[in-house]
This record gives structure tokens, sequence and C-alpha cells, in this order.
């Protein structure tokens, strides 16, 4: 599978990426937000993920931007089977593209690919402290679903809380337990906004 969007190009991970992937991904700063990537994430890993059967339904895409000049590595998106069965959303960006909407475009792109090949009610959650992961949901049409669950990231080497968020009409609508006041806000909006 493949997408464009704007300003990427979106394609399964080739052997050749395996340099290129380990050095985006690699950083502690990215690895602390992810459950499944190790946090000494080297060219072995990089090469293991990339080897990896792919399921057709379920995209996992590498994100570069289109230029010009040679592509650029931005960050990874994609679905997976989750313990439960369930179908997750998942993404990281390389921390140099922070902040500049690629985990939004990508993210998009790879929710478009997953209702046309039929897959519904896909979830995602986001650690308590990475916010701007919970702006990317919203952005999409998730909804906060209620609760919280402790995930174990290999990144961060122990558990934490993430918020768990789903699809569209499927989640509650509402606003997170972490945005109970405007000290508390961990969205940058308040309240009323959301019920707006």
């Amino acid at each position: 599978m493949f997408a464009r969007t704007p300003r990427l190009l979106l394609r399964p991970g080739w052997m050749e990426d395996a340099p290129a992937l380990a050095e985006a991904i690699g950083d502690a700063a990215v690895l602390r937000n992810l459950t499944r990537a190790p946090a000494a994430y080297s060219q072995a890993d990089a090469e293991a993920f990339l080897a990896q059967p792919q399921d057709p339904r379920l995209p996992s895409l590498l994100a570069f931007t289109r230029t010009k000049g040679a592509p650029r590595l931005v960050g990874g998106c994609g679905l997976h089977a989750a313990a439960d069965g369930r179908v997750e959303l998942g993404y990281w960006i390389a921390r140099p593209y922070w902040g500049l909407g690629f985990a939004t475009e990508a993210a998009s792109a790879v929710m478009h690919m997953a209702r046309a090949s039929g897959v519904r009610d896909v979830r995602a959650a986001h650690f308590v402290d990475n916010p701007a992961s919970g702006n990317v949901l919203r952005k999409l049409g998730f909804r906060y679903a209620g609760r919280m669950e402790r995930r174990f990231s290999l990144g961060r080497g122990a558990a934490a809380d993430c918020l768990v968020f789903e699809e569209g009409a499927s989640g509650q609508a509402g606003a997170s337990p972490m945005m109970t006041d405007s000290s508390t806000d961990l969205y940058g909006d308040s309240l009323p906004a959301l019920a707006a």
C-alpha cells in the first residue's frame, strides 16, 4: 500500500530504510512515547521490524517528505492488532518534525486506507504525558473512550497511564479526566469549547 498526501509519501518500509529508521526512531524522546520499540533502538531492530510480514488490511507505513531532493524519513504510521484483537492506530514522528502536522497528515491517510479495506472500530491511546498525541487523535475524529489503561513502554522501561480513544461515534464525546479545569487542560482548549 502506498499513499500520497500534500507533503508526504507513505509506503511500506524497505530493508534499505533500516539505517534511516534506526536513526529517526532511536531518539529517547520518541521512544518513550511508544510501547513496542525497545529503548536502545538499533539498526538490527529496524531490520527485524522491516522483515516482519504485513497484514494487507492493516497498513504499516513509513512517511517520507515529498521534496525535489532526496526524500527524508519523517516518521511512521500504521494499524496493528492489539493483544485483545482490536485494531489500534499507532504513529511516531522524528523529533525534527514535531509540531508540523505530519502525524495528523500521515494518520489521516492510514485511516482512509483502513476504511477502504473495511477496517472499522479503530482505537488508539496515548501516554498521559504526551498530550500532543491526543491533539492528533482529536483532529482525526477520535473521542476519549472514558478510560485509562496502564501500558508498558519498552522505551520507558516501565508502565505508564494512557488515555484510550475510539473512532468517532463509538467513543464517548466529552473531555478526558485530565481536562477538569483550565489548570489541568492537557490539550490547550477549554471544556466549553469541547461542548460546542
